[in-house]
């Protein structure tokens, strides 16, 4: 299968990710269709809990595609998303050959062979290269710092990787590539010009409440509306820490549903809080604000 092709027309696309259960805009389905036609990157920015992760996985199970995941930390280097030699194993293979006939072995041959195929430990990158057509997550990629930024540049731009035991690796079809960034720092511009970029807001109160009868069906629709409702109170207060995302309402509302919860109060709101809200100052914030939010 090539992504290329797999959707004719921006609608094709916004029907198959509905279909997961992933509900996009407009704007957001026309940048994934045009990143998916012209097989080019797609960056995605936006707060914590926006659906950026879920679109990756969303893209994944609509064209029936492996999901390949490569989690961004501080340090990583280009050995953490390319390969690695399994070390164990090529000393056990040594010590097999020892036991055999190792004195009649050629140095030589037995170096050459361990570094085979069969001893090389593919991380995420090298999988979606070598198993093409995939799609790759790079989630967080603000995390990483400037070197490993410059090496996914060199990847996206080629898509093939020279390994010296092996020789050069090259994806017979580009992968899918959904980077994502919390924005905890500003992504240098050889890499945004590199991908197609798309800011992620939260939904607003009818896509969300659709996202919610979507993925939880089984939650009142009184009860979604409430839910719904009470968290963008909850997010409109630009000073908290963490405002609660997507798949905190979708939690929140499971969770209330099975209290057995039919029309949200503001003392089950309360003690319910640690579901959506994370941080102690959030907390105390938001149960100050309960009455006033929920009598709207």
């Amino acid at each position: 299968m090539d992504p290329r092709t797999t959707f004719a027309t921006t609608p094709e696309l916004t029907s198959a990710l509905g279909e997961t259960g992933y509900l996009v805009d407009d704007s957001l389905a026309t940048v994934a269709w045009l990143g998916l036609r012209l097989a080019r990157p797609l960056l995605l920015e936006g707060e914590p809990g926006t659906g950026k992760t879920a679109l990756a996985e969303a893209l994944a199970e609509a064209m029936d595609l492996p999901l390949i995941r490569l989690q961004c930390y501080e340090g990583i280097d280009a050995t953490q998303a390319l390969y690695d030699w399994d070390f164990p194993r090529q000393i056990l293979h040594v010590r097999a050959l020892e036991a055999v006939d190792g004195a009649a072995r050629d140095v030589r041959e037995v170096e050459e062979g361990l570094f085979d195929e069969r001893f090389l430990l593919a991380r995420p990158v090298l999988r979606a290269i070598r198993d093409a057509p995939a799609v790759l997550l790079v989630d967080e990629v603000d995390r990483a710092d400037d070197e490993f930024e410059a090496f996914l540049l060199e990847v996206l731009s080629t898509w093939q990787v020279t390994i010296p035991e092996l020789g050069t690796i090259a994806a017979a079809v580009p992968p899918v590539v959904v980077l994502t960034s919390n924005r905890t720092r500003e992504l240098h511009d050889a890499l945004k010009r590199r991908c197609l970029y798309h800011w992620l807001e939260h939904p607003g109160i009818e896509r969300e409440l659709a996202i919610l009868r979507s993925r939880a069906p089984e939650v009142p629709a009184a009860l979604a509306d409430q839910v719904v409702r009470l968290v963008h109170g909850i997010r409109a207060d630009r000073e908290l820490v963490k405002p609660p995302g997507v798949a905190e309402t979708l939690d929140w509302a499971r969770a209330l549903h099975e209290l057995g919860t039919r029309e949200l109060d503001t003392e089950t709101a309360a003690a319910t809080l640690g579901v959506a809200v994370k941080y102690r100052e959030d907390a105390e914030r938001v149960r100050k604000a309960l009455d006033t939010m929920l009598s709207r």
